[in-house]
């Protein structure tokens, strides 16, 4: 019987934790990515613009305005990216849910680390560490920024 609690706990574990912070790291990947291409998209295209418009002020001196606009919004949208971090939050949240699938799959596997110990306990361990070192980093990231802010 304790077998079948084991193999109960360990599919309970899968389920409710791993693929639940893989699926929730995936998302956040993915949503991070696409902030971060949009915006960037649209900063090249705008960028883009300002030297066929300057070449127009000679017949159409409100181009100016259009130009100074265009600085504007491209200098906007480049502080969202930076308050946003998308980037940043993109490449940490792939590389932390490519780990946990590599954790499960080794562990399924028992490759790797897992090849010489295989107990369940071993596998949670490695799993809670890669979660709560995440957790810790962007504990510190909002400490520090609410530390600048007072």
């Amino acid at each position: 019987m304790p077998n079948q609690n084991t193999e109960n706990l360990e599919s309970e574990y899968f389920k409710k934790r791993v693929e639940e912070q893989i699926g929730w790291y995936d998302e956040k990947s993915i949503h991070h990515q696409k902030v971060y291409k949009g915006i960037k998209r649209s900063q090249i295209i705008l960028t883009a613009l300002i030297p066929f418009s300057a070449a127009l002020v000679p017949t159409f001196e409100w181009i100016l305005y259009i130009i100074s606009g265009i600085g504007v919004l491209v200098t906007v949208l480049e502080g969202f990216l930076a308050l946003g971090k998308h980037h940043e939050n993109w490449i940490e949240f792939r590389g932390i849910c490519e780990t946990l699938k590599r954790e499960k799959y080794m562990y399924q596997g028992k490759a790797g680390v897992y090849s010489e110990n295989s107990e369940f306990n071993f596998l949670v361990e490695r799993i809670e560490t890669i979660i709560s070192k995440e957790n810790i980093n962007w504990a510190n990231l909002n400490h520090g920024d609410n530390k600048g802010g007072k």
